[in-house]
């Protein structure tokens, strides 16, 4: 029996920032290429998340810079938020990057079919109408905003909503202790929106650093932000005019408006995965290798709908990598170990490298390094906003572990010295740097002595 040709080498389900890299890099590569999108190109990223969140945050981050203009000389008349402008600026915006996105597919020669694809067996895809065959399927469907987290909370706002709003609310409720969560909570508050931030945990931010949670909270605290540790409500009710809180304890509250930030799910529904054997986990992602091979032969999948690390430039990462695995000269695993990631809220985040709770739950010695003040501008200004840096070094070798650091820039400054970490730098090369002064970022080399050490023999 002779096999047919499949119509495809590759066929990329998800025409988000992963799914084009793959696709794109399949082509380049020679490859016959097309990626599916049941949506519009571009993914979460571009269309309702880094991209539009960001460009909220320098909205927002405009109401401390012109309270600080003041200080700085200006005269500064009455300044008022128009949340329809930005959302109609913000719409035009993630359109042309759309079109980017298409124009980058065509010139890599990569077919766009758009309608949603669903598996139906081995190397057999059904789009819309149309049935593609392809040698290679690559899933990058991403996640969406979980709306079942609370009893009540499907009709709820969320992130997706948030963005697209033409009004501020008159006051606000935010669901969630992750990064989505602090983030709108610090933006909302510097509109002027009284905002409750509600969550589960003692401190915000659950896996990051100590430090960055402690001082994320006194940040939003110091916004006005009014923080609930252990107050997320364990049921929500729709209201005419907001919706009914009930809390754990049994007591009831209003709010306005609800923001459901709860956490993120993979796409898996409707993907037709038991096809070709594919059993999600518990969190409904698809389990991979190393390489982001599936348990089924010819089916891969990267990004979000792994359950992995849920970052854009990592889904781009796998996207390149697995491509080049199966269309390359040679295969490699991207390395997960040491991702820096940002939260930006206000004033930012920037962290790369284990938290210091981790490594003290080894017996490795390490030395702590630590900063904290008030940055140049605050002070000028009369601010009270402060820069928190740390250092994580290992004893042994001298290598830095780990960078982590809330305030002005954080990102940016992170971003770099990731490379730093990435080429193994140790603390005497950190030492050996000469400063740029004055900058918040020149205090990462000025760190001399250590706050603290954890030792096996503190740990134990």
């Amino acid at each position: 029996m002779i096999t047919p040709t499949p119509d495809l080498d590759l066929l990329v389900i998800g025409a988000g920032s992963g799914g084009v890299a793959a696709s794109r890099r399949a082509a380049l590569l020679g490859a016959r290429v097309a990626i599916a999108e049941g949506r519009r190109v571009g993914g979460t990223c571009v269309l309702r998340g880094c991209v539009p969140k960001k460009l909220l945050m320098y909205a927002a981050e405009a109401a401390d810079d012109l309270e600080a203009a003041r200080a700085f000389g200006w005269d500064m008349a009455d300044a008022r938020f128009d949340m329809a402008r930005w959302a109609t600026a913000k719409a035009a915006e993630t359109s042309r990057l759309e079109q980017v996105y298409r124009r980058m597919l065509a010139d890599a020669h990569v077919e766009l079919i758009e309608g949603r694809a669903r598996l139906e067996g081995p190397g057999r895809v059904r789009i819309g109408d149309r049935v593609v065959t392809a040698r290679e399927v690559i899933i990058a469907t991403g996640s969406s905003p979980v709306r079942d987290s609370i009893p009540g909370v499907a009709d709820a706002a969320t992130s997706d909503e948030l963005l697209d709003l033409q009004r501020l609310p008159a006051q606000a409720t935010v669901v969630g202790g992750g990064y989505i969560a602090v983030e709108f909570a610090s933006m909302l508050a510097r509109f002027g929106v009284p905002v409750e931030l509600r969550y589960r945990d003692r401190l915000p931010l659950r896996g990051f650093d100590p430090l960055l949670r402690t001082a994320a909270a006194e940040e939003l605290a110091a916004a006005g932000v009014a923080l609930h540790p252990g107050g997320a409500p364990a049921s929500v009710q729709r209201k005419p005019d907001g919706w009914m809180l009930t809390l754990a304890d049994g007591r009831s509250l209003h709010t306005p408006w609800l923001l459901n930030a709860t956490g993120r799910r993979p796409n898996t529904v409707g993907l037709g995965l038991d096809t070709v054997g594919i059993t999600v986990d518990t969190s409904h992602a698809i389990p991979v290798d190393a390489h982001g091979h599936t348990a089924a032969p010819g089916v891969h999948a990267i990004g979000d709908v792994t359950n992995r690390v849920n970052l854009t430039p990592v889904a781009i990462a796998e996207g390149r990598a697995l491509a080049d695995t199966l269309f390359g000269a040679g295969g490699r695993a991207v390395d997960l170990s040491r991702v820096a990631s940002a939260v930006f809220m206000l004033p930012p985040i920037g962290s790369v490298g284990p938290t210091e709770d981790l490594l003290a739950s080894s017996d490795r010695p390490i030395r702590v390094y630590e900063a904290a003040f008030r940055p140049m501008k605050q002070a000028f200004a009369g601010g009270t906003q402060r820069t928190r840096m740390k250092l994580l070094v290992d004893d042994a070798s001298d290598q830095v572990l780990a960078v982590h650091m809330i305030g002005a820039d954080a990102p940016e400054i992170v971003q770099s010295l990731a490379v730093a970490l990435t080429a193994g730098a140790t603390k005497a090369d950190f030492d050996r740097t000469l400063a740029v002064h004055p900058t918040a970022a020149e205090e990462f080399v000025l760190m001399r002595e250590p706050a603290r050490r954890l030792t096996a023999a503190a740990v134990s």
